[in-house]
């Protein structure tokens, strides 16, 4: 195994691509060619409150210059109500750095619970508006229900990968559409895998990986342990021939990686390094190629914490992940303990911790703003969905996880609703700091509460781009 530092400076390998498309020719062309963000893109919901309106895409100003700074300047409500959006992605990303034509223009938003695909074009950033509707039918023929993570792929294609069967019930798979948003039809065939959650694929690898959930008729309801204890939720990961479409190795993580979620490989194409976040275990996995098979050992372990209110140790839960776009830090979040921690992996099988942060959840701050009385705002769950700045230099969170199970761990969540917030980084040393002058408050929208979910920039983000 190739243990050494991953980052990646060199271009010569890029060199025979023209950046005529979208994107940033290479991982190190995102960090010094960008510009820092002035809005983000983040999944609003009001599924599982007592507010009867349809979820919608919220606009956050995050240009410090502005007046609006730090607030919602404009929604798009989807269409329907009760979708549950959840996670989303773009229609083409750095992996068509070269090819001409594409714009990183349409946001594709699934619904986990309606199967409904909508396509919003955000041409006007701050202005994005509904281009138009898959409609869950179309998305039954093929077999599949309840989409996952969204992955433009080479060439304007776009994969989303399925939970379920069309009926709820497993095995998932995958959807693939083409660059006009028509569904083409599966990208594997029917009982490839059993379940399927997050994917991420590395063309120059030929590889792809993803992990497992659990039927949506298992998690929709909401997080039973006996389902755990009967077999019903994941502990494996998926390695693919990308190109062929096919899975070539399955690795079983044990009970030490129970409920494996979020999949993120090194940005660099050349890189045979990722993590992957083993929810419920509370353990980070670390997975490498060596001599042609594939790997993956437990690199970082987070202990369970006695709480008054739990008959049990309470698991941190690491419900996301991402690694900054030099490859140098890993950052997830312990979102029943509400913190987030960031990992130096310049030795990719050594991670070393290098700082954490506490908002909300079962352990952290209350009131981690310092809120003053004509700002009392509490942070109900901890930090979940995570995303941060090309430069490193600025992380974002949100609070909420999955309606029913927000409810289940943190039922004022949806009294109060989520919130968005941001810690400046020094990726020189490490270090995170939150930063007091910026909180989102979904709590305060015109029809009430809300939650709030996924990030996304316009240009490029470190959850997202992949370079071939």
């Amino acid at each position: 195994m190739s243990s050494g530092n991953t980052h990646h400076t060199d271009d010569s390998h890029h060199a025979h691509h023209d950046h005529s498309g979208v994107g940033y020719t290479t991982p190190q062309a995102a960090i010094e060619q960008s510009e820092p963000e002035e809005v983000a893109y983040v999944m609003g919901l009001y599924v599982g409150t007592d507010i009867d309106e349809p979820d919608f895409l919220a606009v956050v100003d995050t240009d410090p210059q502005s007046e609006t700074y730090s607030e919602i300047v404009n929604r798009v409500s989807m269409p329907n109500k009760g979708d549950e959006l959840h996670h989303f992605g773009w229609n083409a990303c750095s992996s068509s750095c070269h090819i001409e034509g594409l714009d990183r223009r349409y946001l594709v938003v699934p619904g986990q619970r309606s199967s409904r695909l909508h396509i919003i074009d955000t041409e006007t950033r701050r202005e994005p508006e509904m281009e138009t509707v898959i409609e869950p039918e179309e998305v039954f023929e093929h077999g599949l229900s309840a989409p996952h993570t969204v992955h433009c792929a080479p060439g304007g294609r776009i994969l989303v990968s399925m939970l379920g069967d069309r009926d709820g019930d497993l095995p998932g798979g995958f959807l693939e559409l083409n660059e006009s948003f028509n569904v083409v039809g599966r990208f594997d065939s029917p009982g490839d895998i059993e379940m399927n959650y997050d994917f991420w694929y590395q063309p120059r690898r030929n590889v792809m990986i993803s992990s497992e959930w659990a039927a949506p008729k298992i998690y929709q309801p909401g997080f039973d342990l006996e389902d755990v204890e009967s077999g019903k939720y994941g502990h494996k990961i998926h390695i693919w021939d990308w190109e062929n479409q096919t899975p070539k190795q399955t690795l079983d993580l044990g009970e030490e990686g129970m409920i494996p979620l979020e999949v993120r490989f090194m940005h660099s194409p050349e890189s045979a390094h990722g993590y992957v976040g083993a929810a419920l275990s509370s353990n980070m996995f670390h997975f490498y190629e060596r001599d042609g098979s594939w790997h993956a050992d437990k690199v970082i372990d987070v202990e369970a914490r006695e709480h008054d209110d739990w008959e049990m140790p309470v698991p941190s839960l690491i419900t996301d992940l991402l690694v900054s776009m030099d490859d140098r830090y890993l950052v997830f979040s312990n979102w029943l303990h509400g913190e987030v921690h960031m990992y130096d992996i310049s030795d990719p099988s050594n991670p070393r911790l290098s700082d954490t942060l506490s908002a909300g959840g079962m352990f952290g701050e209350r009131y981690p703003t310092q809120a003053t009385e004509e700002r009392d705002r509490p942070v109900i769950a901890g930090p979940q969905m995570l995303q941060l700045s090309l430069d490193g230099e600025r992380l974002y969170f949100t609070t909420s996880l999955y309606s029913t199970w927000d409810n289940q761990f943190f039922p004022e969540e949806a009294e109060r609703g989520s919130v968005m917030m941001k810690a400046n980084v020094n990726p020189r040393k490490g270090t995170m700091m939150l930063d007091e002058e910026f909180l989102v408050d979904f709590g305060e929208l015109p029809a009430g509460p809300a939650r709030a979910h996924e990030i996304r920039w316009p240009d490029a983000d470190c959850t997202s781009d992949v370079w071939i």
